[in-house]
């Protein structure tokens, strides 16, 4: 048998400079088959210089550095994230949350789900409270919470004379401009205009009513006030359902706000991972501690043990400045990643390392103006009652 010298045609990755003979020749590959980059057949950029870590004075907001900021918000304000209207920060949030909410089917059988305009009375201490479904949630008639919540046996007057104050009341302004007239059934059986606000707007309402049923009523609402709702309907509404909770749990307005914009910005840089051949899972969760660990000197689960935490989710028992400095770190990666053209584990856990020291530059800077740690033991857990042991006979 003679020998003949066949010339066989195959790809070489720009990237991590593998070859391989495919075996689909119709077809370009999607794909490095030993990197995993979708962009094997693009030459890479010129790296020079380009994981040297940032000091913070590099960190402006106007012409301050790090080093002069006395709050939180002027952080934050470095961040792109921070110029999104909240409106948008809920629509992306919901989006990292249910990421397949467009294609996930009803799980609830005939009218199990609400549909718009349905009317229900529902019950909180032996008073009818009327909602109605409007824009894919519910909506509550204000006048039947005041009668729910106070002693009085006027709730159109109590009502009226309260929306008066809050429209009249500094910051409260945009709480009046959300209140909706919607027709609900009256005890004639007619239908009438009424006052309605959302669940959002209702919590923020019952703090302006001095009531000790105030707190049963918010953690009732909790319960009553997302059933029957499906994120196909509504993919804003694990969102919500998580507000409500944060709220009853008594984090402020601040903090819920730079947790829904965190979540947001994790989902940016997961997605920028998935497209740099990063697994999900063990890689993301160890990009994930050198990111910590540059920033807070101490990994995830350092950081969970120093709070005292087991299986809680780490970021809800951030305090505002950890969340801001997490956002910095997790916002830096991401960019480095992008302008650097990184791929595979080795490159992104490099940028990771130079993304986490922005952050942990701001964080040293920013101490140093306060003179104290930033990185605190601070929870949200429920303090658990003392118990003393009798003593032993």
């Amino acid at each position: 048998m003679s020998k003949v010298q066949l010339n066989v045609l195959g790809y070489r990755c720009e990237r991590c400079a593998h070859e391989w003979i495919p075996r689909d020749t119709d077809n370009a590959p999607r794909v490095c088959p030993k990197c995993k980059s979708p962009y094997w057949d693009t030459p890479r950029k010129n790296t020079d210089n380009l994981y040297q870590p940032v000091k913070s004075k590099e960190l402006t907001a106007g012409s301050q550095g790090v080093d002069s900021m006395d709050d939180e918000k002027i952080l934050i304000k470095m961040l792109e994230v921070d110029d999104m209207p909240m409106g948008e920060v809920m629509t992306k949030a919901a989006k990292a949350t249910k990421e397949t909410v467009k294609s996930k089917q009803p799980q609830l059988e005939g009218g199990a789900i609400a549909f718009e305009g349905e009317c229900q009375l529902t019950l909180f201490n032996r008073k009818e409270i009327r909602r109605i479904f409007h824009k894919n949630e519910w909506y509550f008639s204000v006048v039947d919470v005041i009668g729910a919540i106070t002693e009085t046996t006027q709730p159109r007057r109590y009502w009226s004379e309260l929306k008066t104050q809050l429209a009249e009341k500094e910051g409260a302004s945009q709480l009046v401009a959300n209140i909706e007239q919607l027709k609900m059934p009256s005890t004639d059986g007619k239908m009438y205009l009424t006052d309605a606000v959302s669940v959002e707007s209702l919590f923020r309402l019952i703090q302006s009513v001095p009531s000790p049923k105030a707190e049963p009523f918010k953690r009732w609402l909790a319960r009553v006030g997302y059933e029957r709702i499906e994120e196909f309907q509504n993919p804003e509404i694990a969102v919500k359902r998580a507000i409500v909770n944060w709220q009853i749990q008594g984090r402020t307005d601040d903090w819920i706000e730079a947790r829904l914009r965190a979540i947001v910005v994790r989902h940016e840089l997961t997605s920028e991972w998935a497209k740099r051949g990063i697994e999900e899972g063990m890689e993301y969760a160890k990009l994930t501690n050198i990111i910590s660990t540059e920033t807070f000197n101490l990994n995830t689960g350092e950081h969970k043990t120093l709070k005292g935490l087991t299986s809680q989710s780490l970021r809800d028992h951030m305090t505002d400045f950890e969340l801001v400095l997490t956002m910095l770190g997790e916002k830096s990666t991401a960019a480095i990643a992008q302008t650097s053209d990184a791929i595979g584990y080795n490159e992104n856990a490099t940028a990771a390392r130079s993304g986490g020291r922005v952050a942990g530059d701001a964080r040293r800077g920013l101490e140093k103006q306060l003179g104290r740690s930033i990185v605190s033991k601070e929870n949200f857990l429920k303090e658990k009652p003392i118990t003393k042991k009798l003593p032993s006979s």
